[in-house]
């Protein structure tokens, strides 16, 4: 039995891998806290869950919808980019639903990646940023983001022999897995870039309504030109608590708008009408609900900050995102010091090579696990890794 080769050329999925771990320690009867996956413990709000479930009850949404997406959904985009952003979305031509943040970032690349085709992919970074390309045919170039350069591409570090062959640039902030928020002036320089060398600038905005002390994340789509060289992605899944309804934007330049619709006419059937109104409601009512949340972010991001400093690892408190980006301590390599806190405090945390070459020396931690299992990780880390990493 013979096989597509494309399976073979991207690493394991990172989170895959975290998911046996989980079970082999749960298999030994060890109850195991994971603060390595991004998945939100609290429910989608009550209003989302009763239009999902009055929707399913209208047979009008048992039918095939529209790749376009409905006209409720789009219009309800665009007002909710005009309210929060301050950027103006045509909803014919700009806006296209999705089945997720996840097979956006993946799919774009199969419309405008040809296999002669190079993208330019930030690194530690999200794994479909290379999977994407990789199952296109595509090369990847990886832009590894520094502490140095605020974990923001060097993008005039790029030799010409590698712009000249990409056609295709990921972005994401804030950031996952740093948690890093744009530079100031930094997306000025990605559309500049963009503009210059041709290239096509995906923006993964997965993470814009998750903000503390005060930060308002902004789309890249307020940068003047943006829309002249790109599209945003928009998700739903962490402001709203819904990762699992699979509910997601790419808006921004018309024809890499609809040439993603023509894929994805061709590969599902778009996303379920049902869907589309709960979505409506999230972006049209429930606009103060992903505060909400941050609230509750901010407030388990504290707790742990707090009990890492007690035994000597200080994080940088992120302004956005419900990831920390941890520096292990010294004599620790990432893989290390993950298989530490696993073994002496049943407790899986990310090892940052999982997001790329440039994660090593770090771990991302996730803030979204319910506040009793947050506080007893904590007290485990604390109670066991204390004296090893004082030491060390």
């Amino acid at each position: 039995m013979r096989f597509a080769r494309r399976l073979d050329a991207v690493p394991p999925y990172l989170f895959a891998d975290l998911e046996r771990k989980i079970t082999e320690k749960r298999r030994q009867g060890i109850e195991v806290i994971s603060l390595a996956i991004g998945d939100p413990d609290l429910p989608t709000p009550g209003t989302i869950v009763d239009a999902a479930a009055s929707a399913l009850r209208d047979p009008v949404t048992h039918r095939y919808p529209t790749n376009h997406g409905g006209d409720e959904l789009r219009e309800a985009a665009a007002a909710f980019y005009e309210e929060r952003f301050g950027v103006n979305l045509d909803p014919a031509t700009e806006i296209v639903p999705a089945l997720g943040g996840k097979e956006a970032v993946g799919h774009i690349a199969m419309a405008c990646l040809d296999p002669s085709d190079l993208c330019l992919s930030p690194e530690p970074g999200y794994p479909p940023y290379t999977s994407g390309p990789v199952f296109s045919g595509a090369d990847v170039h990886y832009l590894p983001l520094s502490e140095e350069h605020e974990f923001f591409p060097d993008l005039d570090a790029i030799p010409d022999e590698i712009t000249g062959r990409a056609n295709l640039l990921y972005l994401n902030y804030p950031n996952n897995p740093t948690g890093a928020v744009v530079p100031e002036g930094a997306f000025e320089r990605a559309v500049a870039f963009a503009g210059q060398h041709d290239l096509i600038l995906v923006h993964d905005n997965a993470y814009s309504e998750v903000c503390f002390d005060g930060y308002r994340a902004p789309s890249f789509l307020e940068t003047p030109g943006a829309k002249d060289v790109g599209v945003e992605i928009f998700s739903l899944s962490k402001g709203w608590n819904m990762t699992g309804w699979r509910c997601a934007l790419v808006v921004g330049h018309p024809e890499i708008v609809e040439r993603f619709r023509q894929l994805k006419a061709n590969l599902d059937s778009g996303m379920f009408l049902a869907l589309q109104r709960a979505s409506v409601v999230a972006l049209r009512d429930e606009r103060e609900f992903p505060a909400q949340m941050s609230e509750v972010y901010r407030r388990r991001r504290d707790l742990l900050i707090e009990a890492l400093a007690a035994i000597g690892l200080v994080a940088e408190p992120p302004r956005a995102t419900p990831y920390l980006w941890l520096r292990v301590p010294g004599g620790h390599s990432s893989a290390s010091f993950s298989s530490l806190v696993l073994e002496r405090a049943n407790v899986v945390i990310s090892p940052g090579p999982g997001y790329g070459k440039s994660g090593e020396g770090f771990v991302r931690l996730s803030l979204t696990v319910p506040d009793s299992d947050l506080e007893e990780a904590v007290r485990r880390i604390e109670s066991s890794l204390r004296a090893s990493i004082m030491q060390g």
